[in-house]
């Protein structure tokens, strides 16, 4: 069975475009994935297709309104969760992006102008979600994001499937470095490690390598972890990153 993801959006176009590209549109085509693209202005009852209005009690800014938004999701029904894109949500991130493959599908709702009547948020999304503290123009981005961050994470997405697990972020560390051809550029080798053959050390080489980035980089991320341990310690010791620490 497909997993299935819904999106709301007064841009269905642009979605559709992004969506239809590279690997998310790769697994559309072949069924993994199960995308649904939804224009909210055909749930809008006047001749314009309004799907904003002003707020009540004044104010810059349009905010859109609760009925076009209620009837285009009970007109679907789709799957749920459903978020409001916000920067007022809960986090997302890489951990999120995951438990949420795991289930069979979800929706997300694409806000723009101000934003969104909060019954809205009361009594039609199931939550908020926020991709960084950052004020957009709309939610569009924001669900794209999400929406190639959770395929990456969906079985049969990923021709490797060894690629999602040693990205950035699957264990709560960024990505080591990568080099390819040729060996030496301009005067800058690749690691001779990594012309070894020698599979566990490439291994080891490259988990030490992503502890120092993360380290450098992304305290917050090791201590999030709860610090290093002992062999994470004796690791970057082998490898001459005692520094680092």
């Amino acid at each position: 069975m497909s997993f299935r993801i819904d999106i709301f959006t007064i841009f269905g176009e642009l979605v559709e475009t992004m969506a239809s590209a590279s690997v998310i549109g790769r697994s559309r085509a072949a069924g993994t994935l199960d995308v649904r693209v939804h224009d909210l202005r055909m749930a809008a009852t006047d001749r314009h297709r309004s799907v904003d209005d002003a707020p009540f009690g004044g104010g810059a800014g349009m905010v859109m309104m609760p009925q076009p938004l209620f009837d285009a999701v009970e007109a679907v029904d789709p799957p749920r969760p459903l978020f409001y894109l916000s920067p007022a949500g809960r986090r997302f991130d890489q951990a999120m992006a995951s438990e949420l493959a795991s289930g069979t599908g979800f929706s997300m709702l694409c806000g723009r102008y101000e934003g969104v009547d909060e019954r809205v948020c009361q009594h039609l999304v199931d939550g908020e979600l926020s991709v960084g503290d950052v004020v957009l123009a709309g939610g569009e981005s924001a669900a794209l994001l999400v929406l190639e961050a959770v395929g990456r994470c969906v079985p049969g997405v990923l021709a490797n499937e060894a690629s999602s697990v040693e990205e950035s972020f699957s264990d709560g560390l960024l990505e080591y470095p990568q080099y390819t051809r040729p060996a030496e550029f301009r005067g800058w080798p690749v690691p001779e490690v990594l012309l070894s053959g020698d599979h566990g050390r490439v291994a080891r080489w490259r988990r030490a390598q992503s502890l120092a980035r993360t380290i450098e980089r992304r305290p917050d991320l090791i201590e999030a972890r709860g610090g290093l341990s002992d062999e994470e310690r004796e690791l970057l010791a082998e490898h001459g990153l005692e520094a680092e620490l």
